[in-house]
């Protein structure tokens, strides 16, 4: 039961990173109705720059200060670099965010060098007990901090103008424009926001292991979680991405012992076999919704 208790608080734990990435990737394709591709860059940089920044202030200060610059980063490339793509093929965005992520990592992996970074959090693999099992503490910090942002969020989505506006632009462009509403500025808001839930989860990444050229790589397990709950739901980022946390740890504990046959790395692309499982079943995602075009 211990066993089975940490591996569940490791998945969540994992799974709030994702989360607080495919939030990012739907809050921007909700108002833009592209993906980007940028947001592993941005991940990146957010954690770097927490470890340069640590040691002069303190290290929450540091993560706020570096989501507040990635947030600008983000959205400084959405007015200059996407701003003039507005009316191409959304397929034509999508490879320009993907040439964003490059430089962006380019960049950012000369300040990283070939040794490990360290953000300076004050977890770093430290244990407590939980519920009788014992647990690392970063994993409690990640679901806590990510449950505040995400309700944070939700609240904002709802109960403020900016947020109602954003939602207003989700639903229809045109027929925001026509109420006065800036689309432009949602777009880059949306930019901005993805931006600095990039550098957080960064920053959650790195807690523990550091900052390396290959952090990157996380990211892409957001992008099963953002197919597995649907591109346009908030909610379903959520839970798609606290579902590959689980199932990632899940198999990476116990598919050994009952599945040795999938081999000794399964835990890796199990997050996406989940996924393909999904859309077998629900093509648009498990809260998608289902897209009917009039001929």
């Amino acid at each position: 039961m211990d066993e089975f208790l940490q591996s569940l608080i490791r998945g969540l734990g994992t799974g709030s990173i994702y989360s607080l990435l495919a939030l990012g990737f739907v809050i921007i394709y909700k108002s833009t109705q592209v993906i980007s591709f940028a947001q592993p860059a941005f991940m990146l940089a957010g954690a770097v720059l927490v470890s340069y920044l640590a040691p002069q202030v303190s290290f929450f200060g540091a993560v706020v200060l570096a989501a507040a610059i990635i947030a600008v980063l983000a959205l400084g490339v959405e007015r200059t670099v996407l701003r003039p793509m507005v009316g191409k093929p959304v397929f034509v965005v999508a490879i320009i965010t993907i040439g964003v992520d490059v430089v962006v990592r380019v960049v950012t992996n000369a300040f990283i060098g070939l040794d490990v970074r360290q953000v300076g959090d004050p977890w770093g693999l430290t244990t407590m007990n939980f519920l009788g099992a014992e647990v690392q503490q970063r994993y409690l910090v990640m679901i806590g901090t990510t449950a505040v942002v995400t309700v944070a969020l939700f609240a904002f989505f709802r109960y403020s103008r900016i947020g109602l506006a954003m939602r207003a632009v989700a639903y229809d462009q045109e027929v925001a424009l026509a109420q006065g509403i800036s689309v432009g500025s949602v777009f880059a808001l949306s930019w901005a926001l993805a931006g600095g839930l990039a550098a957080l989860a960064g920053v959650f990444v790195a807690t523990g292991a550091g900052v390396d050229q290959q952090l990157w790589i996380v990211a892409l397990k957001a992008l099963p979680a953002i197919i597995l709950g649907g591109l346009e739901s908030l909610g379903g980022a959520v839970v798609g991405g606290l579902a590959v946390g689980i199932v990632e740890s899940l198999f990476g504990t116990y598919q050994g012992d009952f599945a040795p046959w999938l081999g000794p790395n399964f835990a890796l692309v199990a997050p996406y076999a989940l996924m393909l499982l999904v859309l077998l079943v629900r093509p648009y995602g498990l809260f998608g919704k289902r897209e009917v075009e009039r001929l």
